[in-house]
């Protein structure tokens, strides 16, 4: 009796598990956007799965994706003009940005009226990498005016602090300390700017919006991505290389020149890298055209980089793996440096690299982001068309 009863239990149970794990597959794998060549017809109907157009505006269109009918997803079609050309980079820029307030990246501890060391900001619940947007009502855009606005209280009363977290804001209640110089305290270490070195990808000749770096911009303390006020780019140059090694990462080390004379803006630092207009008058060169991840084929290609205090120039490498994807990552190919020169110079692929162009037969298909540490003449690069997505070219 018993093993009827389980078989029949089986029996139904098991096409219910098996249309589960079939649906969450297909879900699995619906892209959150998707690029095609400008009059290429989007694949629809693929079983029970359905597409439905929502809406179009610019290039790109909204479709519903339907299972059985019910809604579960909307998506992005990207038409992408046949006639687009973009300016390869491969050139270094200095980068320099602002946070949109104090940064938390520490905490300090303060001897109370007790004498126990004490930070009235951890204890009030205030985490690293917060951001701090005002206190009490006074918009505060710099840790040098956060400390002017401490030391102006009157009292040493609780002070209500609003802090912004995972894109979310808050309220927090600290009560400073007065420290033994006599000025407000509340136990932070916070930082609003940042600066460093990095390759550009593109830049459209059209409009002058680039992309750069193919990964984030993130804070050195707490990891996390930098949420920006504002940046600018400026010119840089390379005076020194270190070689990257087995273990040990190198690094492209250079300074900024003429830093009061910007070559353009930073609107964005996101996942796949920063994004803003360049001038112009700043930028020439041969325009390539794009390759979308499904013209890239496993084999030769080249990068464009500056290691030294010269022009760009192209290197040899192999695209050895590309990564099946249908949602953005700065990891979407393995890529591997066989040129000779590159490989005596820096050992392959070090920081400050991050961003170079990728070239696959005279088109542009993605840049460098990352560095194997243990192999240091291999490393990742993104598809461009996940940048381009980001850079809000077609929006």
């Amino acid at each position: 009796m018993r093993i009827k009863k389980f078989l029949k239990i089986f029996a139904v149970v098991t096409p219910i598990l098996v249309l589960f794990l079939y649906i969450s597959s297909v879900f699995i794998n619906i892209p959150e956007v998707i690029f095609l060549r400008d009059g290429s017809n989007l694949k629809l109907n693929k079983g029970i799965i359905s597409y439905t157009l929502n809406k179009i505006y610019d290039n790109i269109s909204e479709y519903n994706v339907e299972l059985l009918g019910f809604k579960i997803k909307t998506i992005e079609v990207m038409a992408i003009p046949k006639e687009i050309k973009l300016y390869p980079g491969g050139n270094v820029v200095g980068i320099k940005l602002q946070t949109n307030g104090p940064l938390v990246v520490g905490f300090s501890e303060i001897e109370n009226s007790e004498q126990k060391p004490y930070s009235p900001s951890k204890e009030s619940g205030i985490n690293l990498g917060d951001v701090i947007l005002d206190v009490n009502g006074t918009e505060i855009n710099s840790s040098e005016f956060l400390a002017e606005t401490l030391n102006s209280l009157k009292s040493d009363d609780e002070i209500d602090i609003k802090v912004e977290r995972d894109g979310k804001t808050m309220n927090k209640k600290v009560k400073p300390i007065k420290g033994n110089d006599g000025k407000n305290k509340i136990g932070l270490w916070v930082r609003d700017s940042t600066a460093g070195i990095g390759t550009v990808t593109f830049v459209d000749p059209e409009t002058g919006l680039y992309g750069a770096l193919g990964h984030p911009i993130t804070d050195v303390d707490t990891g996390d991505i930098i949420k920006i006020s504002k940046g600018n780019i400026v010119n840089s140059s390379i005076v020194n290389v270190k070689r990257g090694e087995k273990g040990n990462p190198g690094e492209l080390k250079g300074v900024f020149i003429n830093d009061d004379t910007t070559l353009g803006n930073v609107m964005y630092n996101t996942k796949y890298g920063i994004f803003g207009e360049y001038s112009l008058e700043n930028f020439s060169g041969e325009k390539l055209s794009i390759g979308l991840k499904d013209e890239i084929q496993e084999g030769p290609a080249q990068i464009i980089s500056t290691i030294d205090n010269g022009e760009p120039k192209m290197y040899d490498v192999v695209i050895e793996k590309l990564l099946q994807q249908d949602n953005p990552s700065s990891k979407s190919m393995i890529i591997k440096v066989t040129d000779e020169e590159l490989l005596e110079k820096t050992g392959g692929i070090v920081q400050g690299m991050s961003g170079s162009p990728i070239i696959q037969n005279n088109k542009l298909v993605g840049a460098v982001t990352h560095v194997l540490v243990n192999k240091p003449d291999t490393g990742y690069g993104i598809y461009i068309e996940w940048m381009l997505k980001e850079s809000k070219m077609f929006d």
